[in-house]
């Protein structure tokens, strides 16, 4: 099996190494990821300037991008054989609730669903200290599950994994996406130079409790794994805008045609 490891904390990232090291028990890892940091990137992909691939390694490469461009370039450039999985992460805190909009780690996972390649993102759901060797047999036993029984067509998992350093690991849940807020603090600073500058810094975090939530399972003390797909379809949506399929839309504008004759 060909596997392609990324994240969003960078490629020196610990979190990284670890996934790489545990994705070594079931094929041949390769590992494209961002030369920085890129955590809260989403979905984004470069298209403004030139991408740059380094071989830092053994099958390990750092890209000047986003962990998007990271599992394009690699399954379409770097790697010599399309993988068979994808595998972000581990993420250095949580993937919870609405956190999988901004997040860098799902994001990776998530294009190699859109190229059609079963993909997992694993998150650490902690605060101070990231005991990531402490997770090892945690994802050795998701990924194992993975390879015994599969996954759904187009459909990845988000894996949240709580911290056994401040809580015993109960088991494993099956969740839908809760709901997980940020303050909305904005801190306003000055440079120097006197030029104002902001920086967002919402550290306060509310989120649901109720235990079939990816946020409830976690504080519980269980991994919490939850399919996402691509789709942004809001299905349940469509029978409330048939007014829509009534509109009438205002005639085109006529243009009146002026033919310019040539002088003499």
């Amino acid at each position: 099996m060909t596997i392609l490891v990324t994240n969003d904390d960078g490629v020196l990232a610990p979190g990284l190494k670890v996934l790489a090291d545990v994705a070594a028990h079931f094929g041949t890892v390769f590992v494209v990821a961002p030369e920085s940091e890129q955590s809260g990137v989403s979905h984004a992909i470069t298209l403004t300037h030139p991408l740059r691939v380094r071989e830092l390694g053994p099958r390990t490469w750092s890209l000047n991008g986003t962990p998007t461009d990271c599992v394009f370039i690699g399954m379409h450039h770097v790697l010599p054989q399309r993988p068979d999985l994808v595998l972000s992460g581990i993420n250095r805190g949580p993937n919870l609730g609405f956190d999988v909009l901004y997040s860098g780690t799902v994001a990776g996972a998530m294009e190699g669903t859109v190229q059609g390649i079963p993909a997992v993102a694993f998150s650490l759901c902690a605060r101070d200290v990231f005991p990531f060797d402490r997770v090892r047999g945690h994802i050795e036993a998701v990924l194992r599950e993975v390879m015994t029984n599969g996954m759904p067509d187009g459909t990845m998992l988000n894996v949240n994994l709580p911290s056994p350093a401040e809580m015993p690991v109960r088991g494993v849940r099956v969740t839908r996406l809760g709901h997980r807020f940020y303050s909305n603090e904005i801190v306003v600073r000055n440079d120097p130079r006197g030029g104002e500058y902001l920086w967002i810094g919402g550290t306060r975090v509310t989120m649901d409790s109720e235990s079939d939530t990816d946020c409830g399972a976690v504080t519980s003390g269980f991994v919490s794994v939850t399919p996402l797909n691509p789709s942004l379809m809001a299905h349940e949506a469509m029978g409330q805008l048939d007014a829509y399929r009534k509109l009438r839309l205002p005639d085109t504008e006529r243009h009146d045609v002026v033919t310019v004759l040539p002088t003499a």
